[in-house]
C-alpha cells in the first residue's frame, strides 16, 4: 500500500504530481558529476526525466562529459517508458565504478530528445550536485533519481514499495 503524499511546501515540488508516462523537460540548473576527484560531468544543458513517485533523473549530453572516463558496459535493460537501455562504466586511474549510468539510443516517443544522454546513479558517484547542492540517491539501487532538498515523496524504491 502506498503512503501519504507529501504536500510539497513554497518552492518545492512533489513526485506524486509528475506524470505517468514519464515528461522530458529541459533544465539549465548546474549539474555535476564527480568520480575519484575529477569532474566527469559539468553541464547547463541536460535534460530532466519526471515519472510518478521517483525523483528527477538528468540526463547529459555526451559533449559534457569527459569522455576518456566512460566505458561501454555490456548490461541492457528494458523500461516500458523509455525504451532499451545501455550502460556505461566510469573509471580514473585504477577505480572504476560499474554500471555508473545508463543512456537511451532510441529512446521511446516524447523523448527522443534525450537519445544518447548519460544519466548517472549519483550513490556510485563520489558527489552529484545540482545548482551546487548535493544529490542523495533515490532509494533502492534500482532507480537513479536524484534527490534534492526541492523534491519530495515518499519515493519509489524506498523498502514496501516494490508494488507501486
Amino acid at each position: 500500500m502506498r503512503p501519504e503524499r507529501i504536500e510539497p511546501g513554497p518552492g518545492e515540488e512533489s513526485v506524486w504530481d509528475y506524470p505517468r508516462p514519464p515528461r522530458l523537460e529541459r533544465t539549465e540548473r548546474h549539474i555535476e558529476v564527480v568520480f575519484a576527484g575529477i569532474v566527469i560531468a559539468d553541464t547547463r544543458s541536460a535534460w530532466r526525466v519526471l515519472e510518478t513517485s521517483h525523483p528527477p533523473v538528468y540526463y547529459l549530453p555526451p559533449s559534457d562529459l569527459l569522455a576518456e572516463h566512460v566505458v561501454r558496459n555490456p548490461r541492457k535493460s528494458f523500461c516500458e517508458w523509455k525504451g532499451q537501455a545501455l550502460y556505461i562504466d566510469v573509471t580514473v586511474g585504477d577505480r572504476i565504478a560499474e554500471y555508473a549510468g545508463w543512456y537511451y539510443p532510441e529512446p521511446t516517443a516524447g523523448l527522443e530528445a534525450s537519445k544518447d544522454h548519460i544519466a548517472f546513479y549519483p550513490g556510485k558517484m563520489d558527489r552529484c550536485t545540482v545548482d551546487g547542492e548535493v544529490v542523495l540517491p533515490q532509494p533502492g539501487g534500482f532507480y537513479g533519481g536524484w534527490i534534492t532538498p526541492g523534491v519530495v515523496g515518499p519515493f519509489k524504491g524506498e523498502p514496501g514499495t516494490e508494488f507501486w
